[in-house]
């Protein structure tokens, strides 16, 4: 066996999977911190960025298209030696994401106002959201490159570099942050204005950096022609893949809209406690998230590779340990639940309404490790369809519906509202094992084999 295939197959999920973890706990402690600084400016920023977020979420899980199709077809390619092929698919990544980047922030600029009117949002809250949502719109086409540019370094097993790369970007953001907050070097307060900058202005830092590391690394420069002469293959094999393994992020986001609705109409204290208590819960996942990109990253190489068995087990393993950690990490923020929420703010009526939604973090965390990682690793294998129909079915049939007869007609408020998510949660995760244990890539594979002895 050639020493390349080696190389991408053996690797270790360990050496993956640390630098992910720094990785993603670094980009959200920036969100964290972005909202532990509002906080301190206003409980009403808080509410309406944590809204224009979500809409922002929604068009980068766009971008995520791109990247979730060409990150496994790299992957699949490195494992079967194909090493070209995974050249190729990189360069059409990037000219794909490049012009729905444009598209997309577009849409934003031009429509931001409608997306925000469908909250029902009024006031400073309002306000709030729309300068955040304007500004940072102008940027969704950097974020779009350099998701393509990342999705490219990952698939190749380097996720040391794309952490490095995040701490830099991070240092630019919070320095910007504080600096728009608290005026740091007798600087004038700018408020949400000054903290969109700072992440226009640390996207623009990212790209550079990911271009130099992937022309550095990988000896892959881009041209001109990668932007407007993409192979129609890739276009097509991209899609097939990224399209229906979006759509079920793409589903929750739409879904996580509708909820947040109705988070909206109880108050603006359950709103602010909502945005809260989602930063509180990334501690959570975290790991999981981790643990489940790398051990994509590894199942593709092994599904290009046929090992099967490597494959099966994989996945398995990695769901014990991942709903492990979750459960304990959910436990300890439960147990101290008000000096972790008093961290964010010190308005009473906001802490008694998260104090026992925190609580129901611990019913939910586990099933949705096991929805992150078997969901996950089953659009690796290319089952990509499974996924984006039980969440569909899921997020709207459980979550949505009852997220409104427990939080609405009920009057459980924020907590019916979390229990319901947890109940979505854990279907999904219950029918994702079902699936992982039945094996269907295998049996594909299988069907694949003897039609071709015949």
């Amino acid at each position: 066996m050639p020493s390349e295939n080696n190389k991408y197959q053996n690797q270790s999920l360990f050496s993956i999977t640390w630098p992910l973890f720094i990785e993603i706990s670094l980009h959200m402690s920036v969100g964290i911190i972005a909202t532990l600084i509002l906080s301190g400016y206003s409980d009403k920023a808080v509410a309406g960025v944590g809204v224009a977020n979500q809409i922002i979420n929604i068009f980068i899980l766009i971008f995520n298209v791109t990247v979730i199709g060409a990150m496994i077809l790299i992957g699949q390619n490195l494992g079967a030696n194909q090493l070209k092929r995974a050249r190729q698919l990189a360069r059409s990544a990037f000219g794909i994401n490049l012009w729905v980047g444009v598209a997309m922030t577009v849409v934003v600029v031009l429509f931001g106002d409608v997306f925000l009117r469908f909250y029902g949002l009024s006031g400073e809250i309002y306000d709030y959201a729309h300068t955040f949502l304007t500004i940072t719109g102008f940027s969704l086409v950097l974020e779009a490159i350099s998701l393509a540019l990342s999705a490219v370094l990952r698939s190749y097993g380097h996720t040391k570099e794309a952490m490095i790369m995040t701490v830099m970007m991070n240092i630019i953001s919070v320095t910007g942050y504080f600096i728009a907050i608290k005026g740091w070097f007798g600087l004038p307060v700018t408020g949400v204005v000054g903290v969109s900058y700072s992440i226009i202005i640390a996207r623009i830092f990212l790209i550079l950096a990911l271009l130099y590391f992937v022309y550095k690394i990988l000896d892959l420069k881009f041209s001109i022609k990668d932007i407007f002469s993409i192979h129609k293959t890739d276009i097509k094999e991209i899609f097939h893949i990224g399209i229906p393994s979006a759509g079920e992020n793409l589903s929750y986001q739409l879904s996580q809209i509708v909820i947040t609705s109705f988070v909206a109409t109880i108050g603006d204290d359950a709103l602010a406690a909502r945005v809260y208590i989602i930063n509180i819960s990334m501690l959570c996942y975290l790991f999981t998230l981790a643990i489940a990109q790398g051990t994509q990253l590894l199942i593709a190489r092994y599904i290009g590779a046929k090992d099967y068995d490597r494959t099966l087990k994989r996945g398995l393993k990695t769901l014990k340990i991942s709903m492990v950690v979750t459960l304990a990490v959910s436990l300890a923020i439960a147990l101290t639940g008000e000096p972790v929420l008093a961290v964010f703010t010190d308005e009473s009526s906001i802490i008694s309404i998260g104090l026992p939604v925190l609580w129901a973090i611990v019913f939910i965390e586990p099933g949705r490790a096991m929805n992150i990682v078997l969901m996950g690793s089953l659009k690796s294998v290319g089952d990509v369809r499974f996924p984006v129909v039980i969440g569909i079915i899921c997020m709207w049939g459980v979550a949505v519906v009852f997220s409104y007869l427990f939080g609405i007609v009920l009057g459980l408020g924020l907590l019916g509202i979390w229990l319901a998510q947890g109940f979505d949660e854990w279907i999904r995760g219950i029918f994702a094992l079902r699936r992982w244990l039945s094996k269907p890539w295998l049996k594909k594979k299988e069907a694949k084999y003897e039609i071709a002895a015949n």
